[in-house]
């Protein structure tokens, strides 16, 4: 089974064309960039290149997008050109090649103004079930893509499995306060908790949704790292996550001060990846437990994967202000 992979110059692409040359699975990888991942460059707006790399394949992943670190870089138009106009032509090329199965890289940035309560309010309970309110282009053309897709379902027949997929970026956070107060390496572990995904984890729900499409249709799932928290500790969350997080691990305090990190003083959200375990028997490996584990023993928390793709970064020119411009 051919494999085509669209963004193959980017984080997840390349992560994904590295597991399945190192399974000897065939794949192809397409982008705009050249890159030791991409076998075809050129644009997904264009639907002549679409359909000549769709020759022989039967999946398609299709992570190619522009990101939210491009808001402020990029029109409107443009992120309708990238994120819903391409999707369009792979999805009309997939139908002509007969492909049976398309796995969509979305975003839990889809559910947008969503993610932040009300202030005094608990930390909200993310599942696939909670209605999305994007709140910038990105998140409104990846939910424009998301109902694309199953559009070509219900009309084609043609199994798409959606993915809306945390953070599993190793760059800084866009926030100048974030960074102020914590490492790189201490936010990304504590974002394990409620938010983040390692990138190894995220190849691998790709590769069972791929599996798992013709049998599923058409289905939209949440991948983020399983998180330790229940309902029940919500409204703690919003105003002690740190209180919580000791309590259900209680040898963090030392841990963390060992390695002069801290927790997160507030949690605004918690991302719920049970549907996806259950129906795709997704088994992520790369949790808060793992951090601690790592910590622990004086290892590494993120995964060989994740180390072996590095970081990429979302434009060639460098900012003073952070790692890309942010959105007024």
């Amino acid at each position: 089974m051919l494999t085509l992979v669209t963004g193959s110059a980017g984080h997840l692409g390349e992560a994904i064309l590295r597991t399945l040359r190192g399974r000897c699975s065939p794949a192809r990888g397409v982008d705009l960039k050249p890159s030791p991942f991409t076998d075809a460059v050129g644009s997904i707006v264009d639907p002549g290149f679409v359909r000549r790399q769709m020759d022989g394949v039967s999946a398609v992943i299709h992570t190619a997008t522009l990101h939210k670190p491009h808001v402020a870089t990029h029109s409107k138009q443009d992120f309708v050109d990238t994120n819903v106009t391409g999707t369009l032509n792979l999805l009309e090329a997939a139908v002509a090649a007969g492909v049976t199965s398309v796995v969509f890289t979305s975003t839990t940035s889809a559910f947008g103004s969503q993610l932040r309560p009300e202030a005094g309010q608990a930390a909200v309970w993310v599942t696939e079930d909670l209605s999305p309110v994007p709140k910038n282009v990105y998140g409104t053309t990846k939910l424009m893509a998301e109902t694309l897709c199953e559009l070509f379902y219900r009309e084609r027949a043609l199994p798409v499995v959606v993915l809306r997929t945390s953070r599993f970026f190793p760059e800084d956070d866009d926030d100048q306060a974030m960074r102020s107060a914590h490492t790189l390496e201490n936010a990304q572990a504590n974002e394990l908790l409620y938010r983040r995904l390692d990138i190894a984890d995220a190849v691998s729900a790709h590769l069972l949704a791929v599996e798992r499409a013709p049998k599923i249709g058409f289905g939209r799932y949440i991948v983020s790292a399983t998180s330790p928290f229940e309902p029940r500790h919500l409204a703690a969350l919003a105003r002690d996550a740190a209180g919580v997080v000791r309590e259900l691990y209680p040898d963090c305090a030392r841990l963390y001060a060992a390695r002069g990190w801290r927790l997160f003083s507030e949690i605004d959200r918690v991302y719920v990846n049970e549907r996806a375990r259950r129906e795709l028997g997704w088994r992520p490996e790369f949790d808060f437990g793992h951090v601690l584990s790592c910590v622990r023993d004086g290892r590494d928390f993120r995964s060989p994967l994740a180390r072996e793709v590095g970081s990429k970064g979302y434009h060639d020119a460098v900012f003073d202000d952070g790692p890309y411009p942010v959105a007024g």
